[in-house]
């Protein structure tokens, strides 16, 4: 019977000491830690050639981490290019194909000039004037309909050399999504594709992960709204191994304002209530803290 109570009082003694040394009694509010996570997706059709991409690797923001194959729209671009240089070709040159005209019409005010100098003189009858001036009129009407022709010629063909540099425009955007690239600064949280497998438009590739700007998503109560503000200073508390324990400073990022049901996987300070406010606090992450690890505050 003493070696019963004996054995009794022995774990008694080991459940008091882990309740003082995790002191959880004093926290405001319990979580689990979060990050922001971004799920990369192809946006084109193609071989992946390239793929860098590690699970566990940290990446900069715009490194290039991979390549679809480009060859289909790099050719495209090579036609576009070729389409508009030949359509330029095509254009008129204006003052060239005029320059006739004008001279005939230069031709014919000399003439003009001559002929009614001798009309003036009675030397000759003012019919020639009269013909003079009705070709000088019709080479001005020949001027204007052919530069009015040429001028809407050169218009059509600039139109379609605009569009041809939309369409290459487009291409080049294709082209520069074939180049996958980190949106963010952080550690790559999944992979889902290897080299020279084929990708397709929303096909996800990776999954990253800012791990070093982190936050605990807590519950609080009604009546916690009123002393949880904003930018308020936060102390997180979250244990790691050997039984220790270790506090990070934080701040209130987030108050949710639409209360909601208690999560079944979270306690608040008053132990399981029907409805809770979400409250997100942020925090540099040294390492330590990971996605999905269970953590407790403390509002200052």
């Amino acid at each position: 019977m003493n070696k019963h109570l004996s054995f009794f009082l022995a774990i008694i003694s080991i459940i008091g000491f882990i309740s003082c040394k995790n002191n959880k009694g004093d926290a405001d509010a319990y979580g689990v830690f979060g990050a922001t996570e971004i799920t990369v997706s192809s946006e084109s059709n193609g071989k992946m050639l390239q793929f860098i991409v590690e699970e566990g690797k940290a990446y900069q923001r715009g490194e290039e981490v991979g390549c679809i194959d480009t060859v289909q729209i790099y050719l495209q671009i090579k036609q576009l290019e070729a389409s508009i240089a030949a359509a330029m070709a095509r254009r008129p040159d204006l003052p060239s194909q005029v320059r006739i005209l004008y001279n005939k019409l230069e031709t014919l005010n000399r003439e003009k000039n001559r002929i009614a100098t001798l009309v003036a003189a009675n030397a000759i009858s003012s019919k020639q004037l009269d013909d003079i001036n009705a070709e000088i009129d019709i080479t001005n009407s020949q001027i204007e309909a052919m530069e009015s022709n040429l001028t809407i010629t050169n218009k059509a063909i600039l139109e379609e050399v605009e569009a041809m540099r939309f369409q290459k425009l487009q291409l080049q955007n294709a082209l520069t999504k074939c180049h996958i690239k980190s949106p963010i600064s952080g550690t790559v949280l999944k992979k889902y594709i290897e080299p020279n497998e084929l990708a397709f438009q929303g096909k996800p590739l990776f999954k990253i992960a800012d791990l070093t700007n982190m936050y605990i998503k807590v519950y609080i109560t009604e009546d916690m709204l009123s002393t949880v503000y904003l930018e308020q200073p936060v102390e997180i508390h979250l244990d790691i191994p050997d039984n220790q324990e270790k506090t990070i400073k934080g701040m209130v990022s987030w108050i949710s304002s639409k209360a909601e049901f208690t999560p079944k996987m979270i306690q608040t300070k008053n132990e399981r209530v029907n409805l809770v406010y979400a409250v997100k606090v942020a925090f540099e992450n040294d390492g330590v803290a990971k996605i999905g690890m269970p953590g407790d505050v403390k509002f200052k």
